[in-house]
């Protein structure tokens, strides 16, 4: 039997947990990861080759632009929201067990709440929900959405139990409509389910004028008729409370959806969705739920924490090693990632995409390397939207926060491709492509040869020559003769001593020029001031006063 694209078909395993024993649709369930597992389960698929640093510049920027949606670091707050997932995708499943007839039993007891058009009528007492509900807070860029597909990308989506001829939905996510109705909200369920399995719900219910608890009951019966784990509403913030009768009534519905349903729920939103849910905080009549998420942007350790050890120095460290710059330095300075924190004020998606925008321009540039003065300059022209936001958080003052929950970051991808357009201009810049006169092979070669670890500067006069000298060749044949070139030195002397010409470099191209560079040091200082400040932490100017001092103490 070929399944369909997202099932898979059911392989029991043993949990090793007494209450999970013998029910199928967690025996299915890939096994429980440990947290170094995890890590590398939820950690970037990002694939670094040495030779992509020295691709042309159109090339580099599409490199370099994967980050924005393949970067992925996990840290403390996505182990702990991984673990309740997993604790509430499987708890969930033991009160409705496939083979003892639990199961059966909840879809009985909703065909009884349809007949009888009450949410509150059952058929069988002795069935129980055991789901519960998380609270997922946090405002926009700070990862919610992405962390919640990353961790349910760790399971199949559908299971196909062959022994019951049954297919278990894992996971169902939906958003919420913008139109803010609960109504709505109800459609997109039955549109979602359509999608993954195929059936034809939205025809026989979403076309009817049903009232929110006859959909809620008819949610219900498809819930425990296709088993869904975990059902994921995604942007509670565009609930109108208005359109939906009040907090309170919002309230009802969730609650009911949990309790009725039997399905476990996590809504996820900004703080502007807290009103729906404060009530039930404060007065705890949802004993089974799992509470709330409340996620606040990275904060910047005090100086007496070692920045390692800290999620604002595990994010950028890990980010920083994906530089497709030729001049890139190993480690972030302190003066860049204070400037990195304060321009971003932790903001994940902000950081990430601050990176990107600056490492870009550092192509374009010619800089090779993102320096204070690059980033400073790509949040004035690039970020300005997010302008009042950052200062708000920089304020820390709530009121002015709190005007800006739905942060969003402008479009990026149109920044990109305004950024890659000025590379034709960069005229003093020449791409591999060109060294090689537009040999495609020559190019190739030079890729898989700096792969292999070769240094790429030795390696271009090498190919230029095997082109040259041996015109008919193929890669295959030329390769073994560069080696051996590359290996013995055999170059010709007049390739190899001739002096070359010193080259001036314009005042304007000094940004261009090595770090340790005196010149590069003054490029990158506002005025003469801050030239001597560089100057004196790159330990440049010799400390007069420090050396006497030390010497009248002696």
């Amino acid at each position: 039997m070929t399944l369909p694209s997202g099932m898979v078909e059911a392989r029991y395993r043993d949990t090793g947990l007494a209450q999970y024993a013998g029910n199928p649709f967690i025996e299915a369930l890939p096994p429980i990861l440990e947290r170094k597992h995890l890590r590398t389960a939820l950690g970037s698929t990002i694939q670094m080759r040495p030779s992509d640093v020295y691709l042309d510049q159109h090339s580099r920027i599409h490199v370099i632009s994967q980050l924005l949606d393949r970067f992925f670091q996990p840290l403390a707050r996505h182990i702990e929201l991984e673990s309740k997932i997993s604790i509430m995708l499987r708890q969930g499943y033991v009160g409705r067990n496939l083979a003892n007839g639990n199961h059966a039993a909840h879809i009985q007891n909703g065909y009884e709440r349809l007949m009888q058009k009450d949410l509150s009528a059952f058929r069988f007492e002795h069935v129980e929900s055991t789901a519960k509900s998380l609270a997922f807070i946090g405002c926009s860029g700070s990862g919610k959405t992405s962390s919640l597909n990353r961790i349910l990308g760790t399971y199949p989506q559908l299971i196909y139990h062959p022994q019951y001829n049954f297919t278990q939905i894992v996971f169902l996510k939906i958003d919420c409509p913008h139109d803010g109705s609960l109504k709505n909200l109800c459609h997109n369920f039955f549109r979602e389910i359509d999608t993954r399995l195929g059936t034809n719900y939205v025809r026989r219910y979403v076309e009817k004028r049903h009232s929110v608890e006859t959909l809620i009951a008819l949610m219900a019966q498809v819930a425990n008729t296709h088993a869904i784990g975990l059902l994921v509403i995604d942007e509670i913030q565009h609930l109108s409370l208005k359109a939906s009768g009040g907090a309170e009534k919002m309230l009802n519905f969730f609650v009911t959806l949990v309790n009725e349903i039997s399905v476990p729920v996590v809504m996820v939103g900004t703080p502007k969705a807290r009103p729906i849910f404060e009530m039930d905080l404060r007065s705890a009549r949802r004993g089974a739920g799992f509470g709330s998420i409340l996620w606040e942007p990275l904060t910047q350790p005090d100086a007496d924490t070692d920045i390692n050890r800290s999620e604002w120095g595990a994010f950028t460290n890990k980010l920083w090693q994906y530089q497709w710059l030729t001049k890139a330095p190993d480690a972030i300075s302190e003066e860049l990632r204070d400037l990195w924190f304060d321009l971003s004020q932790g903001i994940m998606d902000v950081v990430i995409k601050l990176f990107v925008l600056s490492q870009i321009r550092a192509v374009i540039k010619g800089t090779e390397r993102i320096t204070p003065a690059i980033m400073k300059s790509v949040y004035q022209d690039e970020l300005k939207p997010i302008h009042p936001m950052i200062e708000a958080l920089r304020s820390k003052d709530p009121n002015k926060i709190a005007r800006y929950s739905d942060l969003t970051v402008p479009a990026v991808d149109k920044k990109i491709l305004e950024l890659s357009l000025l590379l034709d201009s960069a005229q003093d810049r020449i791409s591999i492509s060109q060294r090689f006169g537009g040999n495609e092979q020559a190019v190739r070669l030079f890729g898989m040869l700096a792969d292999m670890g070769y240094e790429s500067n030795l390696l271009e006069p090498l190919i230029l020559r095997a082109f040259e000298e041996h015109p008919n060749l193929k890669i295959p044949d030329l390769m073994p003769i560069i080696l051996t070139w590359y290996q013995e030195g055999t170059i010709t002397r007049e390739k190899t001593t001739k002096k070359p010409h010193e080259k001036r470099i314009r005042k304007e191209d000094w940004h261009t020029l090595d770090s340790d560079d005196l010149r590069f040091l003054h490029s990158q200082a506002a005025n003469e001031d801050g030239f001597y400040t560089a100057l004196k932490n790159a330990g440049v100017i010799f400390d007069t006063a420090s050396w006497l001092a030390q010497s009248n103490q002696g």
